[in-house]
């Protein structure tokens, strides 16, 4: 599985940003997907996951309300847009996936910067 993240950039606080994921290497019939974030000096922090077959998703409750997950399965890519961006959102976001069965996120793609001014 290859993930590979992309939309990253800066952005002036209140705005909006869209960040993409475009997964290959296989089908992802019953995988899940998610999106994870690292700001400086802090753990990688859980964002958002969504269910590929029906797209059932659920949030942190730090981005609930903000940002919104989905999936293109035509395009094999899971997007996650941003609203009313904080400073405290800057950080390095990873996209993730999770095959069937599992407990424990697989792949990860390679990580977009997002950089938001106060």
């Amino acid at each position: 599985v290859q993930l590979q993240a992309s939309g990253g950039g800066l952005v002036q606080a209140g705005g909006s940003l869209k960040l993409s994921c475009e997964a290959s290497g296989r089908t992802f019939t019953n995988w899940i997907m998610g999106w994870f974030r690292q700001a400086p000096g802090k753990e990688r922090e859980f964002l958002a996951r969504i269910t590929w077959n029906l797209g059932t998703s659920n949030y942190a409750d730090s981005v609930k309300g903000r940002f919104t997950i989905s999936r293109d399965k035509a395009k094999n890519t899971v997007a996650l847009h941003m609203d009313r961006l904080q400073f405290e959102d800057t950080a390095v976001y990873y996209c993730a996936s999770m095959r069937p069965m599992s407990r424990s996120w697989n792949s990860w793609g390679q990580g977009t910067l997002v950089t938001v001014s106060s």
